[in-house]
């Protein structure tokens, strides 16, 4: 049998594009999650987003070469930014990180905490803020150390320095915590690549 050369041509294209397997995927994990991304070279690449069960984006962000870059921002069930993590090429968090608490999905959420990032650790100032918009804590952080702390109570009056650095640690703390649940959720949903 004699192939015509329009369809050789149609064959070798599809050949070609399976074979850069470049596959888009929008499945639907067992916890109800749908992650929308593409994969290259058998990892993550491109454009991510993750859809919860309702269909509520909880989370948009970028892979190349199977890592995290630029920006990746999360949402709550209700709607809410929850965070904004930013990244540099090499999946290092690098930029401002940002929080927010959960409320009232009629109004815009409070921000909790604003960190500076540089090669993957605190680099200088780190703000923090209680649910009513109070500040709560000040922080300057050289290396992911912290060189210098200002907290206030929840009724505005400044606290002594030990006191401070006590505050400044414990934010610490939280933001790590639900940075580590973010990233899980990440994790637990990567394209099947």
């Amino acid at each position: 049998m004699v192939v015509g050369a329009p369809a050789l041509t149609r064959a070798l294209a599809a050949a070609a594009l399976a074979a850069c397997a470049a596959v888009s995927s929008a499945r639907a994990a067992p916890d109800g999650f749908a992650v929308d991304a593409r994969c290259h070279d058998g990892r993550a690449q491109g454009p991510y987003q993750l859809r919860d069960a309702r269909g509520q984006l909880r989370a948009s962000g970028a892979f190349d070469g199977g890592v995290r870059t630029g920006s990746f921002i999360f949402w709550r069930a209700n709607g809410l930014r929850a965070a904004h993590v930013p990244y540099d090429d090499n999946g290092v968090r690098r930029g401002t990180v940002a929080m927010w608490y959960d409320g009232d999905p009629r109004h815009e959420a409070v921000q909790r905490l604003e960190s500076a990032w540089r090669h993957g650790r605190r680099e200088g100032e780190m703000r923090a803020w209680y649910p009513d918009g109070r500040r709560r804590a000040r922080a300057d952080f050289t290396e992911g150390r912290l060189v210098k702390a200002e907290a206030w109570s929840q009724t505005g009056t400044r606290l002594p320095e030990d006191d401070a650095r006590r505050v400044v640690l414990d934010v610490v703390r939280e933001a790590e915590t639900e940075y580590g649940a973010l990233d899980a959720l990440i994790r637990r949903h990567m394209p099947p690549c």
